[in-house]
């Protein structure tokens, strides 16, 4: 069910799926999505995760059922932490295992080094410490030129390999296809002026690192970077060059997620 909260006068979007044993009293599992992405990207993941966790999953402003902000409205990778943190404090969560996918990673990132005594664990898939090293500023002239669903079927191969569900991508097109070119274009600019790897040495819960190992949107060299940097973490990498594991590899991705959470619950 869909419920929602309000931040700065716009609408947040979040969801709560738990199945877990009335008698139990569960963690919570926080899922942030990727640029262009929604809640719903997470479909397969649901089921498995919410019989052992609360999972809460949030629509990021401007995504999904959130509402866009105008151009007028200032908008930075801070006020999605912050927009995060709000919703945790609104539901009455303290301490979270988090989990973002691409940016929904640099948010990740930037809530357990700003708030360290609210992340339990991280899992951070397809997710460096920002876009500023990527090729992504690219992708705005091609999008205003030929429109951002035509852009991501001519480019469809830097997200998914030839072993993907050919509905899954269709689908996949058409929903990250139908978000606002203008906001996604501000979005992705903005996420290009971040690159925070030197500051993950202070990142010091257990954190887990899943990765295209072949991708070059993130940059496949970058992960063994950030794995040197954040003590005591957990690289794994998917072999290959499709950027969007957590939809075209989502089993392996949560089988790998759901080890990794129960291996600290027994720590």
């Amino acid at each position: 069910m869909q419920n929602s909260m309000t931040r700065d006068g716009l609408k947040l979007a979040y969801y709560i799926d738990d199945f877990t044993k009335p008698w139990v009293e569960p963690e919570t599992v926080f899922l942030l999505h990727a640029a262009m992405g929604n809640s719903q990207r997470w479909f397969s993941w649901i089921p498995k995760l919410a019989r052992n966790y609360r999972v809460v999953r949030m629509d990021l402003r401007g995504h999904g059922k959130s509402t866009i902000p105008l151009s007028e409205q200032a908008f930075t990778l801070q006020h999605l932490v912050d927009d995060a943190i709000a919703l945790l404090d609104h539901i009455g969560v303290k301490k979270i295992n988090l989990v973002g996918n691409s940016a929904g990673g640099y948010v990740a990132q930037q809530m357990t080094l700003q708030y360290p005594e609210r992340v339990k664990a991280l899992a951070l898939f397809g997710a460096t410490p920002g876009l500023k090293q990527s090729h992504a500023p690219t992708w705005i002239p091609k999008i205003k030129e030929i429109g951002l669903k035509k852009f991501l079927a001519d480019t469809i191969y830097e997200r998914f390999d030839k072993t993907a569900d050919p509905g899954l991508v269709a689908w996949f097109i058409d929903q990250a296809g139908s978000n606002d070119p203008a906001f996604i274009a501000r979005f992705v600019l903005h996420m290009c002026t971040h690159d925070f790897m030197e500051e993950l040495v202070n990142i010091k819960c257990p954190t887990l690192i899943v990765a295209a190992g072949k991708e070059s949107i993130g940059h496949a060299d970058a992960y063994e970077e950030m794995h040197q940097r954040i003590k005591g973490s957990e690289l794994v990498y998917v072999d290959t060059a499709g950027h969007n594991i957590c939809d075209g590899y989502a089993e392996q991705c949560s089988d790998t997620l759901m080890k990794f959470l129960a291996h600290q619950s027994n720590c």
